[in-house]
C-alpha cells in the first residue's frame, strides 16, 4: 500500500480516537468525510502513478441485438419473457430488411406474429398491403427487392 494510503489510515484512527464522544450521527457523517478523502487520496496517487482510474463502460446492445434476443427470448422462454411495447416496434420495422432480421430469427418472427392483435395488427396488414401495390408497380430483378417481396407475402399471408 503507498506511503501517502497509510498515512492517510493512520490520520483517520487518530481522528476517530479523539472523536470517542461523538454521537452515532456525528461519528457516521466523520467517517463518510475520512472514507471521501482516502479514496481522493488514493485516485491522486494511482494517477501519479500512471494508473487508470477510470471505470470502463459495458456495451451497450444496440437496438437489433435487443430486439433479436426478445425474439429469442419469446421462443426459447416463454414464461419468462415479458412483452416490450419497444422491441416489438423495432421488430415490426425492420422485419422486412434481411440484414436487420435474418433468416432464421424471420421464421420466429412468423410465429410471434400470429399472436399479434388490435391495432398493430391492423396496421401492420396495411403497410404489407401498401409495400405490395408499391412493388409491384416496379418490375426490378433486385435480389434484395425480391426477398423483401417475399417477407411480405409470408406476413400478410399469414395476417389474412
Amino acid at each position: 500500500m503507498p506511503s501517502g494510503v497509510m498515512q492517510l489510515q493512520e490520520e483517520m484512527q487518530m481522528a476517530m480516537k479523539e472523536e470517542e464522544e461523538l454521537t452515532a450521527e456525528e461519528r457516521r457523517k466523520l467517517e463518510r468525510k475520512l472514507k471521501k478523502e482516502r479514496k481522493k487520496k488514493e485516485k491522486q496517487l494511482m494517477r501519479e502513478a500512471g494508473i487508470s482510474t477510470k471505470k470502463v463502460e459495458p456495451k451497450k446492445q444496440s437496438g437489433s441485438e435487443l430486439a433479436l434476443a426478445y425474439l429469442t427470448s419469446w421462443s426459447e422462454n416463454p414464461e419468462e419473457w415479458k412483452f416490450q411495447k419497444t422491441r416489438q416496434t423495432w421488430l415490426l420495422l425492420h422485419m422486412y430488411d434481411k440484414e436487420k432480421v435474418p433468416d432464421k430469427y424471420f421464421t420466429i418472427l412468423l410465429d410471434y406474429l400470429q399472436g399479434l392483435q388490435g391495432g398493430a395488427r391492423d396496421i401492420t396488414v396495411q403497410k404489407a398491403e401498401a409495400f405490395m401495390k408499391e412493388f409491384d408497380g416496379s418490375n426490378a430483378e433486385d435480389p434484395n427487392l425480391l426477398e423483401k417481396c417475399e417477407r411480405i407475402r409470408q406476413v400478410l399471408q399469414l395476417l389474412s
